[in-house]
């Protein structure tokens, strides 16, 4: 199925979580020396036109970015999103929000590469146009769960896996933990984040059973609602589960996400949940 477009979602609540979580690991992993291989299984777009009429639709952005733009005190995580969304803009007016492919652009050093699938024709043109010929960069026309094993594991050892499907079609949810429990046996030391929205919440709890039985160590869950889960309303919250996590990104969570649910949420409605699903040891 190929109907799926992020540009209707730009920018809501499930991208603020998302990208400042991003965001943090890879300010973090680019501090070492070595280079990092980064792989975005589900890539998108590149960058959004928050005008433009996808996002103007229904305008998810509103309960995202937009109340997050002029905010003054701010965690020091998302505090890192605003400004990068920034620099996108150029200081200006909030017409343009970055994913994950623009984002990892913007934070990668020359010797880090970027490897970006997608499947959807239109997006993966603007994909390409907007990597504008980046040589660190290989836009591929792809399904990324199928070309993942071949770029594991990396020749320096060190790699971040974003694997971010749009969960369109049932099986995507068996699908991701069958990629990635091979992806996690050729390279075990890799960092593995996994979005995943909340519209039925026994699909979750699946996906988490699967994992904790998985043998896989060391992983975290961090989610974020703007209410309690109720199927009829579409997508009520969404989360990150990361196997391999950067030690500072628990306490990053830590402040992030009670701020997250006091100034996205209305009427106290709003919930997250921080949860070491399995230990490191």
């Amino acid at each position: 199925m190929l109907s799926y477009r992020h540009g209707f979602h730009a920018g809501n609540f499930a991208d603020v979580l998302k990208h400042t979580v991003l965001v943090h690991m890879l300010e973090y992993m680019t501090q070492k020396d070595k280079p990092l291989r980064i792989i975005d299984t589900h890539a998108g777009a590149g960058v959004y036109k928050l005008n433009g009429p996808q996002a103007q639709k229904n305008r998810e952005f509103d309960n995202g970015i937009s109340q997050l733009w002029s905010s003054e005190q701010t965690p020091a995580a998302v505090a890192r999103l605003i400004n990068l969304v920034r620099t996108v803009n150029d200081g200006k007016q909030l017409q343009l929000y970055p994913g994950s492919p623009l984002i990892a652009q913007t934070l990668m050093r020359p010797i880090d590469r970027l490897y970006l699938h997608e499947l959807h024709p239109a997006d993966f043109q603007f994909l390409r146009d907007c990597m504008r010929d980046d040589k660190r960069i290989r836009v591929e026309h792809e399904d990324g769960f199928a070309a993942l094993q071949a770029l594991l594991p990396p020749p320096d050892r060190r790699a971040l896996v974003l694997l971010d499907p749009s969960y369109e079609v049932k099986s995507d949810y068996q699908l991701l933990i069958k990629q990635l429990l091979q992806a996690h046996k050729r390279f075990a030391t890799g960092t593995f984040a996994i979005w995943y929205p909340v519209v039925l919440r026994q699909r979750i709890d699946e996906m988490e059973l699967a994992l904790k039985k998985s043998g896989i160590k060391n992983i975290q869950l961090m989610e974020f609602g703007l209410q309690a889960d109720n199927p009829e309303y579409g997508m009520t919250s969404s989360g990150m589960i990361v196997i391999n996590p950067p030690w500072t990104l628990w306490g990053a969570m830590e402040e992030t996400l009670p701020w997250l649910v006091e100034n996205l949420s209305e009427d106290n409605a709003g919930f997250y949940r921080l949860e070491q699903l399995v230990p490191e040891k």
